[in-house]
């Protein structure tokens, strides 16, 4: 796989017409192919002012892992997809380093750790480290793979993200490729990165009771079904998934 690495960032959005734009403009453009912003039903501006950034705009429905699904299935034509989010706090110049070992043929998935970076005051809460945490726990337990965070911000191969056959269409996203990444032997790395305050907009999870409320047991049912399903998905198979992805994108 070394030498591979057509881009696409995918940013699923919700009413973030106050940062889009500023997200998108600080991309690192000579390295991206493509940005897709997938839409989840945004009643303000952001559609229009990511189209007046350059972003292509597909509407995708509500849910955020269906927003992310959307995303990569429009991004057909990329070895790589980038997942972030659209209210500034991830910073785009870690991009580089997300991808950087998946070009050279080093990782499937790489993930960024806010709890291993610098993260400015603020920015989030000791419940979401908490849980990055917790979950962590778990997958080493179920897995072997420790994680120390469930952050929005990561790249993955797209092949591999198609393999995995993922289902929650969610909050639950994040902490479901972590797992079926885990399970299917991919090879991870997790790496530090600075984590700002959000630019604009208001959190959809974990700034406010109701978003955690909302969130929180999306994400435990996510983690609870994966770690209970009976048959754990074995490479063979996800190669005859990666095929058979690559034949429908033909």
């Amino acid at each position: 796989m070394a030498g591979e690495g057509t881009i696409a960032v995918v940013i699923p959005t919700l009413n973030e017409e106050a940062s889009i734009a500023g997200v998108i403009a600080a991309l690192p453009r000579a390295q991206i192919n493509r940005v897709i912003v997938a839409d989840g039903g945004s009643t303000d501006a952001t559609v229009a002012r990511a189209q007046a950034a350059g972003a292509e705009v597909i509407a995708a429905g509500q849910g955020y892992g269906r927003a992310c699904l959307a995303g990569a299935a429009a991004a057909a034509d990329a070895d790589i997809i980038v997942f972030m989010d659209g209210d500034g706090a991830d910073d785009p110049a870690s991009l580089s380093a997300l991808v950087a070992p998946i070009r050279a043929g080093a990782c499937d998935l790489v993930l960024a750790s806010r709890a291993l970076g610098q993260r400015e005051p603020g920015s989030i809460g000791w419940h979401q480290l908490a849980a990055g945490w917790l979950a962590g726990l778990g997958t080493a337990a179920l897995y072997g793979v420790r994680y120390t965070d469930m952050c929005a911000f990561r790249a993955i191969r797209r092949d591999a993200l198609l393999a995995l056959g993922m289902r929650e269409m969610t909050y639950g996203w994040n902490i479901e490729m972590q797992m079926r990444a885990a399970r299917a032997g991919l090879r991870i790395r997790e790496i530090p990165v600075t984590y700002r305050r959000r630019t604009g907009g208001e959190s959809k999870v974990a700034g406010s009771l109701s978003g955690t409320t909302r969130a929180a047991p999306r994400i435990v049912a996510a983690f609870f079904r994966v770690a209970f399903q009976p048959h754990p998905l074995r490479r063979e198979g996800a190669q005859a998934h990666v095929r058979a992805a690559q034949e429908r994108d033909a």
